[in-house]
């Protein structure tokens, strides 16, 4: 019998705002001594009342234009009402049932909804005591909720890295699972024909793509073994495994309810228009384009356009010369540091090294291809990132051509290398 793992998503994002959600505390709190990023509002004291940041409704509707979503031109705030010690109020400012954006995509995997709610305070555990630091406390949080449209774990990694890259892009936030702006929470269950099973799983707050590839294969693993009941479960690095936290709620559980003191947020079309206006060239585009425009290897450009600072830095100096595959081979092989660099400086060396070529260009790449088709194995191995290989094919080409190794000959090598 065949087991069909059926996965969604729910990916936490914190904006990158100056200040908090509904208050005009600093929303940068990573690193801060505890509780000094504070105010009635954030701490939810009585007659506190809330004030939507614009700019994080802005930046939620761009990122739910940029996922292909439909913006609803009324939403509202609602109460998620439940007692835990880093919730202040005894409930989270969230969106229920009108989002900013709802029926969305990304590659294959549909958007069920993107909507907009403050973050909880953090809780820290030392000894046999819990403490809360209330910096996080009503910082702006961005919900991706996907439908439960992944069937393996590959598929979830491969997602999550596009989101990550579009976030980054769009400059709303640094994703950085490390101080926790990015936190991913996968729900499974396992299906013997690939219909929707009647429970799921829910592994709350994980902090790295490698922990949420670990915790859905260990999913995987236990719920062949156990009884299938529907919880929260969370990930334990100690014990590489996922634990049992409490049983799973429904919505009907949270009580959700309209906020009173939040009235409705109404957008015209024309304000859409304007909004999507700030959305930049995205990066599965950016690929594309780097691609046809400058003549790039898929290799080469997926590497250039990973983070949007090295595809701008590219493109600045590709407008200074027309040697595209150079350009990039220094940039993605000799590791330019292109924070110090500037495309001009970067450009001027490559010429240099160009200029002490002590062979003819021709034949020193024709002894280039002779090497590299005598060797697939070696090139495979450089396609996989084992860039040592590189040292092995300059040997080969240097008996071939009779002069020693240089920088020109590395050059030509790594971007025929990148184009095979």
């Amino acid at each position: 019998m065949k087991i069909t793992p059926i996965i969604g998503l729910e990916v936490h994002v914190e904006l990158a705002t100056a200040s908090k959600m509904f208050c005009g505390c600093p929303a940068d709190h990573f690193g801060k001594p505890p509780n000094i990023q504070t105010c009635p509002v954030c701490l939810g004291l009585p007659g506190a009342l809330p004030v939507p940041n614009k700019k994080a409704v802005e930046w939620t509707i761009i990122l739910a234009q940029a996922l292909d979503c439909k913006i609803n031109l009324i939403s509202k705030f609602d109460r998620k009402n439940y007692f835990y010690p880093d919730l202040p109020k005894g409930y989270q400012i969230t969106q229920y049932d009108q989002p900013f954006g709802e029926n969305g995509k990304l590659g294959k995997i549909r958007i069920r909804r993107v909507h907009l709610e403050e973050d909880t305070g953090k809780l820290q555990h030392e000894g046999q005591q819990s403490l809360v630091d209330f910096n996080r406390s009503g910082v702006p949080l961005v919900e991706i909720v996907t439908e439960p449209d992944f069937r393996s774990v590959e598929e979830v990694d491969v997602y999550l890295k596009k989101l990550q890259r579009i976030i980054r892009y769009l400059g709303i936030s640094s994703a950085d699972m490390e101080k926790g702006s990015m936190r991913l929470e996968p729900s499974i269950s396992l299906s013997n024909d690939g219909s929707l099973p009647n429970y799921r799983v829910e592994v709350k707050n994980i902090n790295s793509f490698r922990f949420v590839r670990m915790a859905l294969e260990y999913e995987i693993k236990r719920q062949q073994k156990e009884p299938h009941i529907q919880q929260t479960r969370g990930w334990s690095e100690a014990k590489n495994a996922t634990v049992p936290q409490r049983e799973k709620e429904e919505a009907h559980d949270y009580r959700y309810f309209p906020d009173p003191d939040i009235p409705p947020i109404r957008m015209s079309n024309e304000q859409l228009a304007i909004i999507k206006e700030q959305i930049p060239e995205l990066p599965e585009a950016k690929l594309t384009r780097f691609v046809k425009q400058y003549n790039l290897s898929q290799y080469a450009a997926n590497i250039l356009t990973d983070d949007k600072n090295t595809a701008d830095y590219f493109e600045e100096a590709a407008k200074l010369s027309d040697q595209f595959a150079d350009i990039a081979n220094w940039i993605i092989n000799k590791k330019a540091d292109i924070t110090t660099l500037v495309p001009a400086q970067l450009v001027e060396q490559i010429k240099k090294s160009q200029t002490a070529m002590p062979v003819d260009k021709t034949a020193l790449e024709q002894a280039i291809k002779t090497v590299l088709s005598a060797n697939p194995k070696a090139v495979a191995d450089y396609k996989k990132g084992k860039t040592a290989v590189i040292g092995f094919f300059l040997g080969k080409i240097s008996q071939a051509v009779k002069i020693p190794a240089n920088d020109m000959i590395r050059t030509v090598l790594e971007r025929m290398l990148n184009a095979r």
